[in-house]
């Protein structure tokens, strides 16, 4: 009851509220259109989502989020199932209420990510590794075969879910307990149905030169030249106090700690540790020697809501527990007031948070009027193209019913770099043809100079700005560019050379 009561919830802000589509929102939303193995920057399976969700609705913004609050109240469903196995009692409640009420949960729960799918996965997965010690001949056979396929669905929502393996695998070496659930067909199972879901994924970033790999190591940022750092560490670490919430995450840190140097772990304690500490571990280190964003260790979120439930009640701390869950629910009703009413953040301050969300479509208008007033009074545009993947996804979205239509300019992005590092720049880059007459669309007018000199002329500059609230509005510089005609990339740098100034 208390799921689908806070479901419901969620479903009713998320079909009233006016924010608008992030622009990586609107970038799933595009990819849908086109179903695929795999896409630039992330595995297929948020595509598929979307896919079947606006097929049932249509395409407003509540259709492309539908399926991240459904599918976080199934994955605390889950997470009850797998608190009642492992501790009993009313841990399954406890736990269920904890991950739902995670500010990490809540604020996913109102957009669309890779995270909604990848937690519901991993915790089929994590049931699955479960169930698999008490399971007999053939029932274990089904369950690992079931488990292999959970995982390789989880590879195909975020490639995250690689802290599950490597969690299997160290659970299987510290642990005679977990050697024994493994048999050897249960193990071949396993593997066979694992890699044959992920395999399709493999082959597509195969075919494509391993585009979302590569995507996904470069935003390790390994190359930063600001190495070991510990104040993104210590960042991290903070955060994680905010996306977990404050009780359950300094229950998981102390908890490991001291039940740990006491050596007295009980076996689903350890079961869990395994599952729960490689990713913030990980990323943690990841945080130290470049960066790391709050959510990359979302995937210790399904086994640090059940270990953080269990030592709660196994310490008989209500207090600490009541409070910590008090406080997460605030947040929760606060962020869907949010939703249905964006002043309320903007009353407190919080307008930033939000900034995304909004005058996407005010923004997408005028670029649509512009556009047609170029093509009535001065002939046909080639193109109308970007210099901010934000703004071509966002174009893409909010103006789905006038790009691609006859007589409509199609919508190319100008490429910075001497590679394509999106893929917008990769599906759709401007080139000779597509820039014979072109209006260009340059965010905050950031890449302005640079755009002016890949072309032989340019004419018609027009500023617009879109408020998004009391302080802040958003830019974009507006002007006709004609003959493109590219300037050679750095050959080491890959960037353009700098603009000449003025004399």
């Amino acid at each position: 009851m208390m799921v689908a009561a806070l479901t419901l919830a969620r479903l009713i802000a998320l079909f009233s509220t006016p924010l608008e589509l992030y622009p990586d929102e609107a970038q799933y939303w595009l990819w849908s259109r086109e179903l695929a193995f795999g896409y630039f920057s992330k595995p297929p399976m948020i595509a598929w989502l979307i896919w079947a969700t606006t097929h049932v609705g249509g395409d407003a913004e509540a259709w492309v989020r539908l399926s991240a609050p459904l599918l976080h109240g199934a994955t605390a469903l889950v997470v009850h199932r797998i608190a009642r196995k492992l501790y009993g009692g009313w841990t399954g409640l406890v736990a269920a209420a904890i991950y739902s009420l995670m500010p990490g949960v809540v604020l996913s729960s109102g957009l669309m990510a890779t995270d909604a799918p990848l937690l519901f996965f991993l915790s089929l997965t994590i049931w699955a590794y479960v169930a698999l010690a008490e399971e007999t001949a053939p029932r274990r056979y089904f369950v690992a075969a079931g488990m292999g396929v959970a995982l390789g669905l989880a590879f195909l929502s975020k490639y995250a879910a690689v802290y599950a393996l490597g969690s299997i695998v160290i659970h299987f070496a510290i642990s005679k307990e977990a050697r024994k659930r493994w048999c050897p067909a249960a193990a071949v199972l396993f593997v066979t149905a694992f890699v044959l879901t992920l395999a399709p994924n493999f082959a597509w970033n195969a075919s494509h030169h391993f585009a979302t790999v590569k995507h996904t190591a470069s935003n390790a940022n390994w190359g930063s030249h600001q190495l070991f750092n510990f104040r993104e560490l210590i960042e991290f670490v903070a955060s994680q106090f905010g996306v977990f919430g404050p009780v359950p995450f300094a229950v998981l840190l102390g908890g490991a700690v001291w039940l740990g140097v006491k050596k007295r772990l009980q076996s689903p304690d350890l079961l869990l540790l395994c599952f729960c500490a490689p990713p913030l571990i990980i990323v943690a280190g990841e945080a130290f020697v470049s960066r790391a964003n709050a959510n990359w260790a979302g995937a210790a979120f399904v086994s640090g809501s059940v270990l953080s439930a269990g030592w709660l009640l196994r310490w008989n701390a209500r207090r600490w527990l009541i409070a910590g869950l008090a406080f997460e629910a605030l947040f929760a009703v606060f962020f869907m007031v949010c939703m249905v009413n964006p002043k309320a953040a903007d009353a407190v301050g919080l307008s930033n948070g939000f900034k995304r969300v909004r005058g996407w479509d005010q923004t997408v208008q005028a670029i649509i009027e512009r556009s047609r007033e170029e093509q009535a009074l001065r002939g046909p545009l080639s193109a109308v193209a970007m210099d901010d993947r934000f703004v071509y996804n966002a174009a893409a979205y909010y103006g789905r019913d006038y790009f691609g239509q006859p007589g409509a300019p199609p919508l190319r992005m100008w490429v910075h770099e001497a590679q394509p590092q999106n893929q917008a720049e990769t599906e759709a880059p401007l080139d000779a043809d597509y820039g014979r007459r072109a209006l260009i669309v340059s965010l905050e007018g950031g890449y302005r100079p640079e755009i002016e000199q890949d072309f032989k002329a340019t004419s018609g500059m027009q500023i617009s700005r879109v408020r998004l609230d009391k302080k802040r509005s958003r830019r974009i510089d507006l002007f006709i560019a004609e003959g493109f005609a590219p300037l050679p990339r750095d050959p080491v740098t890959g960037l353009p050379p700098e603009p000449k100034k003025p004399r």
